[in-house]
């Protein structure tokens, strides 16, 4: 697993589909605590396509667990350092919930953006939704006596559609699995959330030159939907497309619809 060097942190990345001589590359940004299993389903989606950069944001996975604390503006500096060790010179970055932060600021501070496609996500900023305290409630706490796998479950409940997790047990399983493998720990998991609440780009957006895709589900009940309607509102000329009824994770959810959507943005940029 290659890492790159970021003010002392290693960022571990992978690189997946096509060679990135022959091909554009697209680099997805995951949320927060989680680790690259998050886009599996859009990674095997891109492959065919394009090259395909997947990376652990600093806390999770197989990157380093630094103290705090983190922010949103250096988390887009190891994005830089991984683009940079992988010789990537521009890149399609997509990003959901935190990496979707993670996405803008890197298009407003950095020069490799060629496009943005941001799901579920925020720019923060006083006119933002915040996360209702009950969701907040139930993914950072558990309850007494729950083992390492019933609190991922509990915590994970606020993130999809209602009856997800019992409707779909084989793959609630699995997503468990990689979450236990790859999951931030608790003091990063905190680090990561105290950088999403300081985070503010309402006043850069119109500062965003890229061509930029906005996607949210109306039903999120992490960061509502009227976050994504103000970065659709906010970004100049950006597409939007919002979900019906779609979750937090309507990209896993609905990841035929969502990846569908997303090849065919990037054809056209």
């Amino acid at each position: 697993m290659p890492t790159a060097d970021h003010d002392g942190v290693a960022v571990a990345y992978e690189r997946e589909g096509r060679d990135p001589a022959a091909a554009e590359t697209v680099v997805l940004c995951e949320g927060l605590g989680y680790g690259r299993w998050m886009w599996n389903w859009q990674a095997d989606a891109l492959a065919d396509e394009y090259h395909v950069v997947r990376w652990d944001n600093r806390g999770t996975g197989e990157s380093d667990v630094p103290e705090g604390p983190y922010t949103i503006d250096r988390m887009a500096g190891d994005l830089e350092a991984v683009l940079d060790d992988a010789g990537v010179g521009e890149a399609h970055v997509v990003g959901a919930s935190m990496g979707g932060m993670v996405a803008q600021r890197y298009a407003l501070d950095y020069d490799r953006a060629a496009s943005l496609t941001l799901l579920c996500t925020s720019s923060g900023g006083p006119e933002a939704v915040p996360t209702p305290e009950s969701t907040l409630e139930r993914m950072f706490s558990v309850p007494d006596g729950a083992d390492e796998r019933e609190a991922i479950r509990y915590r994970m409940a606020p993130a999809v559609s209602e009856g997800f997790i019992e409707e779909n047990e084989d793959l609630v399983e699995r997503i468990v699995d990689w979450r236990l493998e790859s999951d931030a720990p608790p003091r990063a998991r905190e680090a990561q959330g105290a950088a999403v609440r300081a985070f503010d780009a309402s006043g850069e957006l119109g500062e965003i030159r890229v061509p930029t895709l906005v996607s949210h589900g109306t039903a999120d009940r992490v960061l509502p939907v009227e976050n994504g309607e103000l970065l659709a509102e906010g970004i100049p000329d950006a597409e939007s497309e919002f979900v019906d009824g779609g979750s937090h994770l309507f990209f896993i959810e609905e990841a035929d619809r969502v990846n569908d959507r997303l090849l065919a943005f990037l054809a056209d940029v």
